[in-house]
């Protein structure tokens, strides 16, 4: 049973998971290069891009979170100094943004976009590891199967019409059981390594590097057993 799609493993292995060219909506900038691995409720999609060369965009037509898996991908907004995204960097655009994209040769990255028609936040916002933590609120009691862990986020992009969250989080290990997921959720592993347990026994191990998106409503177990962080995007979607 698949619960968690896998959208980049780090040690270049292909995933399991499938995709498809599409772009997302009519005025993508990524349209030629872009693979889809899952789109759903919220007009959200995740998936993978391959992409070199420079692009002027006039106005970013949705939100999206990019993390570089291979090359360098440069974000310029006029005005601002140019953000330098190498491996394991990554950074939100917010819809209605003006800017110019350059890629070098043989640029990948992993995405997580959002259609937003009425955006909140414009501009470009950088994803870092080492982020502004502030305490967060562990899994509920009641799902753990050990000891409560100790969370730590830092959100730094919000756009509320589209209900999209975005951020660098960390824990201590922990073990949870098999749930309804409540949010769409892409995660980009920084450190560590977690186990995702489907309700039919089966499990995912995701390491440092790897990269992968978890549909609102999927049940899936987490256990970890060393300190883990991650980059991340969630959005909350009517029932």
């Amino acid at each position: 049973m698949t619960v968690a799609l896998l959208l980049h493993r780090a040690d270049g292995a292909s995933p399991s998971t499938s995709f498809r060219k599409a772009a997302f909506g009519p005025a993508d900038p990524f349209a030629r290069d872009r693979e889809i691995a899952w789109e759903g409720p919220g007009a959200m999609s995740a998936g993978r891009v391959s992409f070199s060369g420079g692009l002027d965009v006039a106005r970013f037509p949705h939100i999206e979170t990019l993390v570089v898996v291979e090359g360098e991908l440069t974000l310029t907004v006029a005005g601002e100094a140019p953000l330098v995204l190498g491996a394991q960097a990554g950074a939100v655009i917010g819809c209605g943004t003006a800017l110019h994209i350059q890629a070098a040769a043989r640029t990948r990255f992993v995405f997580c976009a959002a259609a937003c028609e009425k955006p909140t936040q414009r501009g470009v916002t950088a994803l870092r590891a080492e982020a502004n933590f502030k305490p967060s609120n562990p899994p509920p009691a009641e799902t753990l199967l050990g000891p409560t862990p100790q969370c730590r986020s830092d959100n730094v992009f919000t756009d509320d019409g589209a209900q999209y969250l975005a951020g660098t989080w960390e824990s201590t290990p922990y073990h949870r059981i098999v749930r309804a997921h409540r949010l769409n959720e892409f995660m980009f592993l920084l450190a560590g390594g977690v186990r995702f347990a489907a309700p039919d026994g089966s499990v995912l191990s995701a390491v440092t590097g790897d990269a992968l998106f978890v549909p609102q409503g999927a049940p899936i177990g987490w256990e970890s057993s060393d300190h883990v962080a991650k980059l991340y995007v969630c959005q909350s979607v009517a029932a």
